[in-house]
């Protein structure tokens, strides 16, 4: 993959939801010193947005930073069109808003599997909606999955893999209707990336870093290189795709 470029080279603008933080913060960085102007979005983080904007805006970008809730339905609604009354247009989504809740199916509780469920799926499913209709020829969307699609990780992952899951087939299948647009959709899968919702140094990081090939873990940067990439004309045969950023978990 190409270096980022040392000055804005397009007008493009990226929603990338979730980012105060760990990856999408990272994919916040790397779009902006890719040249496109980012909305960035943040639950109870102000003050880390607040920073990742400042980060941002150092590349020379426009930067703006909303209040988001991913659990909403209304909010997942909106924030499309917030974003473009106040850039003008939206070229990348990046779906990056996440939780994970931890629990044995038989202890599952309504709640936890409900909350997943909005923040995982129906923020997907109501943000691309709406990118859907205001996206031009060209444009992107990306959906941070997770390698628990397609395997049991670690014990009391149900909800959160069956989310990951839907989010993989969603990528595939929205690809396919926005095709005939130039439109392409794909969903990244990180594995054991070092984030505050999977720390190096956590509960599970032993069994993660035995389960990759490179026996340790990613960094949200190396989530955001590919991010890079497809958001870019160079990925523009690439679409409907499922890859994964995890060290080789095989």
């Amino acid at each position: 993959m190409e270096n980022a470029s040392t000055k804005p080279v397009t007008n493009r603008v990226a929603l990338i939801t979730g980012s105060s933080r760990g990856i999408g913060a990272a994919i916040a960085r790397r779009l902006a010193a890719d040249g496109l102007s980012v909305a960035i979005t943040y639950g109870r983080s102000k003050d880390a947005a607040a920073r990742v904007a400042a980060a941002c805006e150092e590349q020379g970008v426009q930067v703006a930073a909303f209040d988001f809730d991913a659990a909403s339905k209304q909010a997942a609604q909106d924030i499309v069109p917030r974003v473009v009354e106040r850039f003008g247009r939206l070229d990348v989504l990046v779906c990056n808003a996440g939780i994970v809740r931890v629990a044995s199916l038989a202890d599952v509780t309504d709640e936890d599997y409900e909350e997943c469920m909005r923040v995982n799926v129906d923020h997907v499913f109501y943000s691309a909606r709406a990118a859907a209709r205001v996206l031009p020829r060209g444009g992107r969307i990306l959906v941070i999955g997770s390698l628990a699609a397609t395997r049991a990780p670690w014990p009391g992952a149900t909800v959160y893999s069956a989310t990951k899951g839907a989010v993989a087939a969603f990528s595939r299948a929205a690809a396919r209707d926005l095709g005939p647009r130039g439109i392409t959709v794909n969903c990244i899968q990180p594995g054991a990336i070092d984030t505050d919702m999977n720390p190096a140094d956590g509960p599970y990081a032993a069994l993660s870093k035995q389960m990759a090939a490179l026996g340790e873990y990613g960094t949200p940067a190396d989530v955001a290189e590919l991010a890079s990439f497809l958001a870019s004309s160079r990925a523009s045969r690439i679409t409907g795709a499922v890859l994964n950023v995890d060290g080789g978990d095989v």
